[in-house]
């Protein structure tokens, strides 16, 4: 599901939001459990949790921030695509896409917008499975292994490359 900020908040109205740095935040399959999945691997913060966090951080840095969670790798595709021309930054965290999504990585490659891979936890310490990244050589950079901070450093990394703070 799509949406732009909270209801009421100053990125509600699309024109004001038009000359801000515009940042979107794609979350993989299952992150729709966050808070009840697993919390001693993911932490007990639900995604809508993570989600304030960061659009509170990226307003007081005067950027726009838009979120889609989607257990549907299609759907995230057509977000990467989409996200051309219309964000700056990119924010993604492909969960278990990550590890053999040739076609996240490719729509990735397609698109000159920047993405930096998030993950809640450190993939590299995990089943021998999740220790590659296909995405990986396709973004500017990746933050595990910090649970909703590695969220939250992306954004921080974002908003510096953006200009923006």
């Amino acid at each position: 599901m799509w949406y732009r900020g909270s209801p009421g908040s100053r990125y509600d109205i699309d024109e004001r939001c038009m000359a801000l740095k515009k940042i979107l935040v794609l979350h993989g399959p299952n992150l729709n459990l966050l808070g009840t999945r697993e919390p001693e691997i993911y932490g007990s913060l639900t995604l809508a949790d993570i989600n304030a966090r960061m659009e509170e951080r990226a307003e007081k840095a005067g950027a726009g921030i838009d979120f889609l969670q989607s257990n549907h790798e299609g759907a995230l595709v057509d977000a990467i695509q989409q996200a051309r021309g219309k964000y700056d930054f990119i924010i993604l965290n492909a969960a278990a896409y990550t590890h053999y999504s040739i076609a996240l990585r490719d729509a990735i490659g397609a698109v000159d917008v920047p993405v930096i891979e998030v993950h809640l936890s450190n993939i590299h310490k995990r089943e021998e499975f999740r220790h590659r990244s296909v995405i990986a050589p396709v973004v500017m950079g990746q933050v595990a292994g910090l649970g909703a901070e590695s969220y939250l450093a992306a954004l921080e990394a974002a908003l510096i490359k953006l200009g923006v703070v």
